[in-house]
C-alpha cells in the first residue's frame, strides 16, 4: 500500500478486497498506536510513523520472499541424485527405497545405475578420475570396491556401508539330484556361473576364492559361463542353470523365498565392499546426511539378517 498510496491497488496486488486492506491497516495502526497514512485532495500520503519504519520493513520482507524462493527452488527443483552400481541398485536399495521415501516425503531421491569405473590395481587413475566425475554429477555414488578407493580419492568422502562375503548359491532342486553337493569338491560336477566381480575388481575370480578356502585343489574352478553383471549370474541360478559363488547380500529375497539356498556354511569375507561416496560439502547437506543415516541402518540390519555360516 505504501508503494501505491492506494487502498484499491494494494487490494488488487494482495488479491484481496478493498474493505480487508482498510481492516487490516486499522489494525496495525491500532497496535502501532499512530496514524500511517492521511487522506488528501492528491490521495494517500505517508505519515512520518510509515517513513520512519517502511524501509526495515521493505528489507525484512525482501529477505522473506529470498528465503521462500530459495526453499522452493531446492525443495521441488533439487532432488538427490544417486549413482548405484547395477546389481546393487537393483537388488537391495530399490526394494528398500520406499521406507526412506515414507520417513522424508519432501526428498525426492532419483536413483540412476552406472557400471563402475573403478577396477581395483588395473587402471587405477583412469577409474579414480572416473569417481570424481561421477560425484561432480551425482549427491551420492553407492559403489563396489575395497580400501583402495580412499587411499586413491583422498579429496572425497568415502565410507565402508556393507562388507561382503561369497559363497555358493543355487536352486533347491539342484540339491535333489542324485549327484546331489555333499561336500565341498561336489561343487565342481555343477554348472558354475560366475559373478564377473572377482576378476574385475581383483586377481582371482569368486569360486578359486571359496574352492581355496573349503580345501578343493582339484581344478576346474574358472570353468563355466561368465556373467557381465552379478545380477545374471544370480537370475541363471534362481532359474536353476547352474550354482553361482556371489554375495549373499545381493540375493536376500531370493534366499528368503526359498528360490535359492546355499548348500554349504562356509562363507569368505572379502577384502571388496559397497561403499559410499560423495563430495565433502555434500556429504554434509541436510537432505544427504538423511538418506546416508538411513543407507547405515538399512545396512547395519541387513548384516545382522544375513544367512550367514562359518566366515573364514
Amino acid at each position: 500500500m505504501a508503494r501505491h498510496l492506494s487502498v484499491k491497488k494494494a487490494s488488487e496486488e494482495l488479491c484481496v478486497t478493498p474493505g480487508a486492506v482498510s481492516r487490516q491497516l486499522s489494525q496495525l495502526e491500532s497496535l502501532i498506536g499512530a496514524p500511517l497514512f492521511q487522506r488528501t485532495r492528491q490521495g494517500l500520503e505517508l505519515m512520518p510513523a510509515a517513513r520512519l519504519c517502511l524501509p526495515r520493513l521493505q528489507e525484512g520482507l525482501a529477505a522473506l520472499r529470498e528465503s521462500v524462493e530459495l526453499i522452493y527452488e531446492h525443495t521441488e527443483s533439487q532432488p538427490l541424485l544417486v549413482y548405484a552400481a547395477p546389481a546393487f541398485g537393483m537388488r537391495w536399495l530399490m526394494p528398500r527405497l520406499h521406507r526412506f521415501a515414507l520417513a522424508h516425503p519432501s526428498i525426492d531421491v532419483q536413483v540412476s545405475t552406472r557400471v563402475s569405473p573403478y577396477v581395483g590395481r588395473r587402471g587405477a587413475t583412469q577409474a579414480t578420475l572416473g569417481l570424481r566425475a561421477w560425484t561432480d554429477q551425482a549427491d551420492v555414488v553407492l559403489i563396489f570396491g575395497d580400501d583402495r578407493l580412499a587411499e586413491n580419492a583422498p579429496d572425497l568422502h568415502v565410507e565402508r556401508l556393507i562388507p561382503l562375503s561369497i559363497t555358493p548359491l543355487c536352486h533347491p532342486r539342484l540339491l535333489e539330484r542324485a549327484n546331489a553337493m555333499r561336500v565341498p569338491e561336489d561343487v565342481l560336477e555343477q554348472t558354475l556361473l560366475h559373478d564377473h566381480r572377482g576378476l574385475r575388481y581383483g586377481d582371482r575370480s569368486f569360486w578359486q576364492s571359496w574352492l581355496d578356502a573349503a580345501g578343493v585343489s582339484k581344478p576346474g574352478g574358472d570353468i563355466g559361463p561368465r556373467f557381465t553383471h552379478s545380477v545374471l549370474a544370480i537370475e541363471a541360478a534362481i532359474e536353476g542353470v547352474g550354482i553361482v559363488a556371489t554375495t549373499p547380500v545381493l540375493a536376500l529375497d531370493a534366499l528368503r523365498s526359498g528360490a535359492l539356498v546355499a548348500p554349504f556354511d562356509l562363507e569368505v569375507a572379502l577384502d571388496s565392499a559397497y561403499y559410499l561416496v560423495s563430495k565433502p560439502a555434500t556429504y554434509e547437506r541436510a537432505d544427504v546426511t538423511l538418506f546416508r543415516r538411513w543407507l547405515r541402518a538399512e545396512a547395519q540390519l541387513e548384516v545382522s539378517r544375513l544367512p550367514l555360516g562359518e566366515t573364514m
